[in-house]
């Protein structure tokens, strides 16, 4: 595979590494549901019961979904009590993956688009 020397390896942002771990570990669409539940209940995150319910997933399947968002830093699992609660930590990371792939939106473009934001 031929790489273009003008093109950066990394990111001043995001290190090529850790947006390509990140994206692996989003490339489930279980995987996606679940960070988007957790999203979506906020900082307080969800017991692992009402997150198996709100994203469709459940026993052995979602421990390990959930374990490979923890392992990629996008959520963190807790004990409370006789409960453990994930929450979605890593808004700032899932933000700057989006700018990762939008800053260099049309960027060997001839003509970049006006129909949309760059980043």
């Amino acid at each position: 595979m031929k790489i273009d020397s003008h093109i950066p390896a990394v990111t001043d942002d995001l290190d090529l590494t850790l947006a390509a771990s990140s994206f692996a570990a989003l490339g489930s669409e279980q995987r996606l549901c679940v960070l988007r539940a957790l999203v979506r209940a906020g900082p307080e995150g969800l017991s692992i019961g009402a997150l198996g319910d709100r994203a469709g997933v459940t026993g052995s399947t979602l421990t390990h979904h959930v374990k490979v968002l923890a392992q990629a830093g996008l959520v963190t699992q807790a004990r409370q009590g006789r409960s453990i609660i994930c929450a979605a930590v890593a808004y700032e990371q899932v933000r700057h993956l989006s700018e990762f792939l939008l800053t260099a939106c049309c960027a060997d473009s001839a003509a970049p688009c006006k129909d949309h934001d760059h980043g």
